[in-house]
């Protein structure tokens, strides 16, 4: 759902005039966070309807990053246990009336003008609205509202009210509410949803209230605690205690009237758990930070401050393209409310639709393949933190491997509090309103993803303290787990990897085969030649390692040469299946037998629906199955393309005993691309990508569908359940590297830039091997420019050429016009040498030779 009144000028995100339909959407653009807790952008004046119209309008809610709890649902005779990201109470309310007149709300009143905006620099939310209520009064409201970036445990709201044509006593209420549920997603709204039960309400200070809950099963404790103060009105302000089994509060009665100074409400809350570090007790704490906090002029300014030192590191600058720079900033902006250096300390993974929502349950997925790369070039310590919490779960899925009967470290497709899998059972079907099988378990490809992440976090960092203690054993223990999958296959003279799914999704099973029973498909493409890849570079890796670490680690895990030699067997001989296309070319295979599925004809189904971007859904409700068809819900093959420069996909699939035809790569991007429905936001994401050298026009088409996934809501209304971090990092990553040209590796960072036309200029602020870069790239300059401090000199490369980049250097290139561009890899003897290089190794470790 697209909303017209959106306007993004200079850093501010603003919405003119109050639109109730569109209020779901702007609460999740409008959510304030600081990687510890994210809370959206509700009226403060709204509550969360049980029932009733209102019910998907409003939804306040607010999130502590990891905070789960698990839940058992009976649904259709099977019991299902699904875990949850906890709703917490509700910081947010406050309201007035005048005299003992009804409560204001937004819905209850005639609404004259209406502002809201997000300073997206600051990180401050802001509503302005005058409204005339039933009685005639005209009355104006001004709000600011942040989530403390300087303090991850405080937030602040300020109301100004001011009357316009009367005078009278008013009452404003404060209150922190423990009553909430988890209703954000009405698709869920038929599993229990209550994961709260409230210990404690209570005042224990003047103007201090308190309230402390505990999650049903994880038993994570929560205390809150408020401050309310009152200025401005005129007469002298009383104070009443407001109290209810789970609410908290304060009412503050002031004389208030046209002619006197505005009445100005602060209030400031505190958050702490029971698993925040250096405390007591959580709400003893949260009640002391709440009553020492400075005044909200001073929290602000602290706050303000934080958000520009963030902005001095992750910010970029685009050139001709000032609508795009600004959207890229949104993006950023809610990956650091996601992802901040408050995460660093924290037990926690990096979910697909961030803190800010309860879609997909806060569960983390393999969302981080296209987080991370925006990390690691700005500040790799946050990719750190976020991979420490998958070798922290490393125990669980060894034994989700041995349970599958399979050795090694199998990681789930959905994880959440301790790295089981998440996956839901069953899930319901909007369109057909049947619960049915839920089978993305299957996606082991996820494991490759985590092995893709720590490498290419190596090859930025050379972090070798991580690689040795966390990293490798987490590479040995998934390289052992491909190697366990894969099965030899005499009649080909290949090993096979059967039964999974790929990135694709709308493929569970063959036709005609029960997807729980019989479920996955064969040697599907992406994961055969991902798992080739893990286990090279598990080679990589243990080469890499002190001779002492080797022999360690080959101790704790029983890990023998013949077994690493196996790896090198398998990582040649995985079969990678091909089929011819329209034009009796060859193409890469989704999976084996995917030349057997039938065209599906989109044109019917445009008219009848307009929107199939969830045609698996569709086809469901209809009584079939995409199972039958040539259709994909987001990139699978092409996900090669989008994760491998083309020098690498060469060596892969040589290595593999394949020819990469240099026609193969379009003709296979193109093949997809026609069959695909982008029934994911990441999908614009990978298609620009891939698109971005061969057609640089429909790659900026889709780069901009990708910048408007959730600011147009272009899904039709999940944006309002969740923001799409993959899709937000991975759009300002295709500034970042794609249309960059940046790379790393082996130990070099290597640029290409080849801008659409439609930008001018790209500028990007790096961190590289401890070195501060900034790159600024147009249509015929690169300049590379490293700030003095003490590090290791790096090397920068241009298509062959080859730099040494020390601090304080700058380096200045002509680019190549790209009409007299040839394929990259046939001008790049360097490079070509190292392949070779790389290759022997890969020979010696065949034949037990490691050096």
């Amino acid at each position: 759902m697209n909303d017209n009144s959106t306007d993004i000028t200079g850093w501010v995100l603003r919405y003119d005039g109050y639109e109730p339909e569109h209020e779901g959407l702007r609460e999740a653009l409008c959510t304030t966070g600081n990687g510890y807790i994210c809370t959206r952008g509700a009226a403060a004046d709204s509550t969360a309807a049980a029932e009733g119209p209102l019910r998907d309008v409003h939804y306040p809610g607010t999130y502590l990053a990891g905070g789960y709890d698990r839940q058992v649902t009976d649904v259709e005779g099977r019991d299902v246990e699904n875990e949850d990201l906890v709703n917490l109470p509700n910081w947010l309310p406050l309201t007035f009336r005048v005299g003992d007149g009804p409560w204001f709300r937004i819905d209850d009143v005639e609404v004259e003008d209406y502002c809201q905006a997000l300073d997206l620099h600051g990180g401050v939310l802001s509503r302005r609205l005058r409204f005339r209520d039933a009685e005639g009064r005209r009355t104006e409201w001004r709000e600011e509202r942040f989530v403390s970036m300087a303090d991850k445990h405080l937030a602040a709201q300020r109301v100004t009210i001011m009357p316009l044509d009367w005078s009278g006593r008013i009452t404003v209420r404060g209150r922190l509410d423990g009553r909430v549920v988890n209703d954000g997603v009405p698709r869920y709204r038929g599993l229990e949803a209550r994961h709260l039960e409230v210990l404690e309400v209570g005042h224990p200070e003047e103007a201090v209230a308190a309230l402390r809950v505990r999650t049903r099963q994880s038993r994570l404790e929560v205390g809150q605690a408020m401050r309310l103060r009152v200025a401005g009105g005129s007469g002298t302000p009383s104070r009443a205690i407001d109290r209810t089994e789970a609410e908290a509060g304060f009412d503050l009665s002031v004389d208030a009237a046209a002619d006197a100074a505005p009445v100005v409400v602060e209030k400031v809350a505190a958050l702490h758990t029971t698993r925040d570090m250096a405390i007591s007790e959580p709400l003893m704490e949260s009640v002391k930070a709440a009553r020492d906090a400075p005044a909200f002029d001073d929290l602000r300014a602290a706050h303000v401050a934080s958000w520009g030192r963030l902005w001095d590191l992750f910010d970029l600058d685009v050139g001709g393209a000032d609508d795009s720079a600004l959207k890229l900033r949104v993006h950023i902006f809610h990956l650091l409310q996601t992802v901040s250096f408050h995460s660093i300390n924290q037990d926690t993974g990096v979910p697909p639709r961030g803190w800010h929502g309860e879609a997909y349950r806060g569960h983390i997925f393999w969302d981080e393949l296209f987080i991370f790369p925006f990390l690691n070039l700005r500040q790799p310590i946050m990719t750190r933190a976020l991979l420490l919490y998958r070798h922290r779960r490393l125990g669980e899925a060894r034994r989700a491997a041995k349970a599958a009967g399979l050795d090694g470290a199998m990681y789930p497709w959905q994880s959440g509090s301790n790295g089981r899998e998440e996956s839901q059972k069953v899930h319901l079907n909007p369109e057909s309103g049947r619960w049915i099988p839920d089978n993305s378990h299957r996606q082991r490809h996820i494991n490759a993803a985590i092995a893709y992440n720590i490498w290419h976090y190596w090859e930025v960092t050379e972090d070798r303290d991580f690689l040795s203690f966390h990293g490798a054993e987490m590479m040995m223990e998934i390289a052992r787990l491909w190697a366990s999958l894969a099965t030899w296959n005499d009649g080909l003279g290949r090993y096979e990897i059967k039964g999974v799914m790929g990135p694709d999704e709308y493929h569970t099973a063959y036709p005609g085969t029960d997807p729980e029973e019989a479920g996955g498909l064969d040697n599907n493409a992406y994961t055969n030649v991902m798992a080739a890849w893990v286990l090279t570079r598990a080679s990589d890796v243990w080469d890499l390692l002190p001779a002492d670490r080797r022999a360690h680690l080959a101790d704790e895990l029983a890990l023998s040469e013949d077994e690493r030699a196996r790896w090198v067997d398998i990582s040649r001989r995985l079969l990678v299946p091909f089929h011819e296309c329209e034009e009796g070319r060859p193409v890469i295979s989704q999976f084996s037998g995917y030349e057997d599925l039938e065209e599906f004809d989109w044109a019917p189904y445009r008219e009848k629906y307009g929107n199939v971007m969830r045609l698996d859904r569709i086809l469901e409700a209809e009584d079939d199955t995409p199972n039958r068809y040539k259709v994909s819900k987001q990139a699978d093959v092409l996900m090669l393309f989008y994760l491998f420069s083309a020098e690498e996909l060469e060596w892969l699939f040589e290595q593999l005993g394949y020819a990469l035809d240099p026609d193969l790569i379009p003709r296979t991007i193109d093949y997809y691309l026609k069959r695909t429905s982008h029934g994911s936001t990441l999908s614009f994401v990978t298609h620009a990508w891939v698109l971005a050298r061969s057609d640089r026009a429909r790659s900026w088409d889709l780069f901009q569908s990708a910048l408007d996934s959730d600011i147009k809501d272009i899904q039709g209304g999940t944006t309002r359940e969740g923001i799409h971090t993959g899709a937000m990092a991975g759009s300002v990553d295709i500034l970042q590297r794609c249309y960059m040209g940046l790379d790393t590796r082996q130990n070099v960072l290597h640029v290409d830039p080849l801008l659409p036309a439609d930008l001018d200029r790209v500028t990007v602020y790096l961190r590289y091997r401890h070195q501060r870069l900034t790159l600024t790239a147009d249509h015929a300059w690169l300049t590379v420019d490293s700030a003095p401090l003490a590090a290791a000199p790096v090397h920068i490369a241009y298509r062959g050429h080859l730099r040494e980049l020390s601090p304080g250097m700058t380096i200045r290139l002509p680019l190549i016009d790209p009409a007299k561009r040839v394929r990259a890899v046939d001008q790049q003897p360097a490079r070509r040498e190292c392949l070779d290089h790389r290759r022997g190794e890969v020979e010696r470790l065949a034949h037990g030779k490691r050096a």
